[in-house]
This record gives structure tokens, C-alpha cells and sequence, in this order.
């Protein structure tokens, strides 16, 4: 349990910068009373433990039935949040997504999970799970900026009047000097232009020996790598940030992620972080 907060804790940092963005535009998070999974007022607490973790956060965090005055006025000021339950009998699963004022998604965090048979417990463990790429970001409300009205020029008006005040006359041009070229075979110099032929090679761009090389099968939840004897490597579960994957691994933690052309597997044992280059064909 452990490795797997370590792991979000390094994703979460990993994905902050670009979170700030989205979220800085956003004066308000509005928290259902009742999440739509539920049939009942804050069932399991949901709804105070997402009001508690963003406004621990910074942001200023509302209940749907007591908006400010300017909310109230102007919903586009506010982000809805959502609560994703695919909970089964053996695990508590949430996501948060965060909707604009149009309905349209603007962030989905990444799955929270807890196996505690208590409810409550459950639910307050998942959500911090889920709570933790938003919980590494730096928030600060920043006012969208209103479209500024271009100003018209005035017409420039050009007058001619009085504009020639007199004609000089130029003097006379000299007769330009007429140079004579000897045609002879002494005086005349040849360079040829033909193009010359290359020396250079083309360098075929070098393929990952077939040896190294894994396939990215789908599965449910994301992927997994085999490969050509063919032998599962490692399974991949998708997360909400592209090309990021975390790793489904009881031997390891850690995660997947393309950098440049390259996909990189990141992860911690015993003798600190460790780094290794993949060589996959999705």
C-alpha cells in the first residue's frame, strides 16, 4: 500500500504543472450534497470528505444548494465536481471528474481504490487516493481575461497641395564606359558547374533488436506487454494524462511514460530510482 502512494505521489508531481492551468481559471469547486451514485444525502460522509480535500487545498469549495452571489449569478465561475463509482464487493474504486458550466469535462483524476471492508473508511481512503494529482498542484485563482475591443484609426488624409514647389533640372548622366573583353583562350577562365557526385551513405535508422522488442496487447484497464516467446513483461493500467502509465506489478512499482521517442519504465527498489528504456509497438 505504501509503494502504491509513493507511485501517485510521483505521478501527481509529474502532472501537476499542466493541472494548474486548467484549474487556476476556476474561482469555485461545487459539491453535491448527493453524489448521483448514491440515494441518499452524503452517504459514507462522500460529499464532506471531497468538500474537506479541496478546501484543505485552497480552493473555495461549496455546497450546490448555498451558492455565493456571484456563483449563483454566474455558474462559469465554478467547476462542478462529480463523483465516478465503480466500487464491486471487493474494493471501494472512485474518480472525480470536474465539469465546466457547459456540462463539458475539463479533468478527470486518476482511480482511487481501497480494500477496508468499513464503508466509510473505504470511501475517505479512495478519495485521498483520487485527490492526489490535484493535491501536488500549486492552485491560485486567476480571473480569465475578457477579449479587448480593438480601436479604430482615424483615416490619415494626404494632401497635395502645394506640393511641387519647383522643377530642377538633372544634370546629364556621363556615357557609361564601354569595357572591351579579349575572346582569347589566354584571358578567359573555365569553372565547371556539373554536379559532383556524393560520397555520403544513407544511414538506415537502427530498428530495436526483435529480441528487445514488446507488443502492447489491450486489456480492460490499459495494456500489457509481452514478448516474442511471447511471455507477459508487464501489465500497464491507463491513467488520465496520455502516454503515462502506472505499473500493475506486485514485484515492482512504478510507471511508463513516453519521452521524446522513447518510452521510459521508472521505478524504485531497494537501491534507489532506476530508469529503463522500453522498446514497444502498440
Amino acid at each position: 500500500m505504501k509503494s502504491r502512494l509513493l507511485l501517485l505521489l510521483v505521478f501527481a508531481v509529474g502532472a501537476g504543472s499542466a493541472l494548474n492551468a486548467q484549474l487556476d481559471n476556476y474561482k469555485y469547486i461545487i459539491v453535491p450534497k448527493q453524489f448521483s451514485a448514491f440515494n441518499k444525502e452524503n452517504r459514507h460522509q462522500t460529499s464532506t470528505t471531497v468538500k474537506y480535500l479541496f478546501t484543505q487545498k485552497g480552493f473555495t469549495a461549496v455546497y450546490d444548494d448555498s451558492l455565493p452571489e456571484d456563483l449563483a449569478n454566474n455558474r462559469c465561475l465554478g467547476l462542478l465536481v462529480e463523483l465516478d463509482d465503480s466500487s464491486n464487493m471487493f474494493s471501494t474504486k472512485t474518480t472525480l471528474v470536474l465539469k465546466d458550466c457547459q456540462g463539458d469535462e475539463v479533468y478527470r483524476t486518476i482511480e482511487g481504490r481501497s480494500k477496508i471492508k468499513e464503508y466509510r473508511a473505504a470511501y475517505r481512503e479512495a478519495l485521498g487516493e483520487a485527490f492526489a494529482p490535484i493535491q501536488a498542484m500549486l492552485y491560485s485563482y486567476t480571473p480569465k481575461e475578457e477579449p479587448k475591443e480593438e480601436k479604430k484609426e482615424a483615416p490619415i488624409t494626404v494632401s497635395f497641395k502645394n506640393d511641387i514647389k519647383s522643377v530642377e533640372e538633372k544634370p546629364a548622366q556621363p556615357t557609361p564606359r564601354v569595357v572591351e573583353q579579349v575572346a582569347t583562350q589566354e584571358e578567359q577562365s573555365f569553372k565547371s558547374m556539373e554536379p559532383v557526385a556524393s560520397n555520403m551513405k544513407k544511414v538506415e535508422k537502427a530498428e530495436a533488436p526483435a529480441k528487445n522488442l514488446l507488443y502492447a496487447q489491450p486489456t480492460e484497464n490499459g495494456y500489457q506487454l509481452v514478448d516474442s516467446t511471447p511471455k507477459v513483461v508487464l501489465k500497464l493500467i491507463k491513467t488520465s494524462v496520455d502516454n503515462i502509465f502506472l505499473v500493475d506489478d506486485d514485484a515492482r512499482s512504478g510507471m511508463v511514460f513516453k519521452k521524446g521517442d522513447k518510452w521510459l519504465l521508472e521505478y524504485s527498489d531497494s537501491s534507489g530510482k532506476k530508469q529503463e528504456e522500453l522498446h514497444i509497438k502498440f
